[in-house]
């Protein structure tokens, strides 16, 4: 793990951000809390996302699908069969790791020694193994040619590949058999084909139309590592989008393009952003692309853009027996919706803006921690200080701590040296500082602080909140 990477981790409990879930029993692996400050900023990210994807867009509806479902729906979807990752373990250490993710960072450390004739020939080597018919023996063999070693322990002393189903089952009802056996969704996609009519009857859509939901999904991650990264209870924030047969790649280029705008909207440099094919499709997607962010830990994907065909709704169809076809009025044709899914994990969402917000910067000959989240983000928007606790400041800085609420997430603070609070609430993103001091009282007028530049305005209290939003509206990153 990266030095920048531990401090973001440190900052991330210190802070309130993040906890690791039941840490007074010793945690449970890769699982996570979100702490108070955490909270608010998923909350915000969630809710711009919802803006974005259903208030936006007069054809895309909103749904909220149960996690338990009926084991048909995994079996036609081909999660009960195909739902596995290849997976290798270093005899040395151990530590197990996915078999293709060890080849694509041997290919990145190719790249970046500026061998890029032999990344080439390796990245078609892996392109030709996750295509062969045993692609574990294929992975296998890529590892073993390439003399591959271990991350952890630098040794070279492999296991075979292995095959591992990610899905978590369980048994619905006081008996536990075979008969009643039901599994923690891995996606929520599937509650989003299962629902397909209903929400196009109720939402009296017609074709092309989308379906979004945000919620948990659950996999049983055999190397779960890297903080909030890969999780086994995550959140998922997707939008399946039903067209026509034929138009699909023409919606597929316009999501593609909405979805890198969204995430450089939130304030990421477009620098730290880009495009990853696919090596392999699976085997619902005509295509698919990654939008992947450059953690410290290296490029990884945040977001994905597939066209799934009509697998779904067909698969649905063939073993519900339940007709899934839409009549176009349009045209009086009868068919099969395909679909173009966008898919973004929250909790990567929430671990790309922890890493794009954190800087340290030297003020005064001090080093200065400061997340510069996007001020809509940001889980506090503006502290309110009084400069002394005396004098009517406290009373005046507690009013219009509870005036800006109506706007804003606001919080007070009258603990510490001035430029100790500021330092506070640098450090956890706050856009905003108002000082109360001995001349407030008097004219009426507060000090805003901005936490990225430190410069300082005058105005009156009244015009806090106005003053608030129009900087807002202007802020770039």
């Amino acid at each position: 793990m990266s030095d920048l990477f531990e401090k973001i981790v440190s900052l991330s409990k210190r802070r309130g951000f993040i906890f690791q879930s039941s840490e007074i029993y010793g945690g449970l692996s890769a699982t996570y809390d979100y702490g108070p400050l955490g909270v608010e900023l998923k909350r915000n990210v969630s809710q711009r996302w919802w803006n974005s994807m259903v208030y936006k867009h007069q054809n895309i509806s909103g749904l909220d699908a149960a996690i338990l479902m009926h084991p048909d729906v995994w079996k036609a979807s081909g999660h009960v069969d195909a739902f596995n990752d290849p997976l290798i373990d270093d005899k040395v250490s151990n530590m197990r790791y996915r078999a293709d993710q060890l080849i694509e960072g041997h290919i990145d450390k190719l790249r970046r020694k500026g061998k890029d004739a032999e990344a080439d020939r390796v990245y078609q080597a892996l392109v030709d193994a996750l295509n062969a018919e045993d692609a574990a023996k294929g992975l296998y063999d890529v590892i073993m040619a390439e003399e591959i070693r271990s991350p952890d322990s630098g040794m070279f002393d492999w296991t075979e590949v292995r095959q591992f189903n990610l899905m978590f089952d369980t048994h619905a009802g006081p008996v536990k058999s075979v008969d009643n056996k039901i599994y923690l969704r891995p996606e929520t996609a599937q509650g989003i084909f299962v629902n397909f009519h209903n929400v196009r009857e109720t939402g009296r859509h017609q074709v092309p139309f989308g379906i979004a939901q945000i919620g948990k999904a659950f996999r049983n991650e055999i190397v779960a590592r890297q903080f909030i990264f890969r999780m086994r209870e995550f959140e998922q924030m997707e939008m399946q989008y039903f067209v026509k047969p034929g138009t699909q790649m023409e919606a597929f280029e316009a999501w593609r393009e909405e979805r890198m705008q969204w995430h450089i909207s939130n304030g990421i440099r477009p620098s730290k952003l880009r495009w990853h094919e696919h090596e392999k499709l699976a085997h619902y997607a005509d295509a698919a692309f990654d939008i992947q962010y450059e953690f410290p830990i290296g490029w990884q994907e945040v977001e994905g853009i597939h066209s799934r065909t009509d697998f779904d709704l067909s698969a649905h169809q063939s073993l519900s027996g339940k007709k899934m076809e839409y009549f176009d009025p349009v045209t009086n044709e009868k068919y099969l919706p395909y679909v173009v899914e966008t898919s973004a994990g929250l909790d990567r969402t929430i671990l790309t803006l922890l890493c794009e917000a954190y800087r340290e910067e030297e003020v005064d000959g001090e080093i200065r921690s400061v997340m510069k989240f996007h001020p809509k983000l940001a889980p506090i928007t503006v502290a309110l200080f009084p400069l002394v606790k005396k004098d009517g400041m406290p009373e005046m800085a507690e009013k219009l701590q509870n005036d800006l609420q109506e706007h804003f997430l606001a919080f007070y603070d009258e603990k510490g040296a001035i430029g100790r609070r500021y330092r506070r609430m640098d450090e956890i993103g706050t856009p905003f500082c108002v000082t109360v001091d001995g001349e407030s009282t008097s004219d009426g007028t507060v000090t805003v602080r901005h936490r990225d530049t430190m410069e300082q305005d005058r105005i009156p209290a009244e015009k806090v909140a106005s003053y608030m939003i129009d900087s807002i509206a202007k802020w770039k990153p």
